[in-house]
Parts: C-alpha cells; structure tokens; sequence
C-alpha cells in the first residue's frame, strides 16, 4: 500500500512524497514506514507510543479515527493511507 507524506514530514522520508509498505493492516503500515524511517516514530507517537492528537490518518479519504476497527482496520494493496498533521494557527 501507499503511504502519502506530507511536505513538512518529508525530511524524514528523504524527501519522498510517498512510501510503498506491505502490511495487514493501518497499524502495520505506519510501523513498516517508522521501521524504514526511525526518525519518523517521534513525529507520530507520543513517548507510550499513541498515536499524537495531531496527526491524523486517513485511508481511502476516511479518517481512521472513526472507522469500526480503527488502526486495526485491514487494509489491501491499493489502498492509500495519508498522513496529516492539524495546523493551527491564528492571532
């Protein structure tokens, strides 16, 4: 499956905008990225290993967080997992 990275995160995948990983699963996925790219781990999980309030994971458009299995929601070959980090911002 595909896993898309946002600019801001893309320094710790060499500057690639997506990364090819095999897995069963969204929990798979994301831990064959961070496993190829170690750096990335901090970005998306806290120190007890949650995934941070701020990143968001959708598949196939659908944000994981409400999805029935969440992050053990299976996943195929030709799925699309993106990573989005919430920005805020204002005065």
């Amino acid at each position: 499956m595909k896993i898309e990275i946002p600019t801001p995160l893309r320094t710790y995948t060499s500057n690639q905008s997506a990364v090819d990983v095999d897995a069963a699963t969204v929990a798979e996925a994301v831990s064959g990225l961070t496993n190829r790219y170690p750096d990335f781990q901090r970005h998306l999980y806290t120190p007890d290993g949650k995934l941070r309030s701020f990143v968001n994971l959708y598949l196939n458009d659908e944000d994981v967080r409400y999805l029935p299995q969440r992050e053990e929601t299976a996943v195929k070959e030709s799925d699309t997992l993106s990573i989005i980090p919430s920005i805020a911002g204002g005065y």
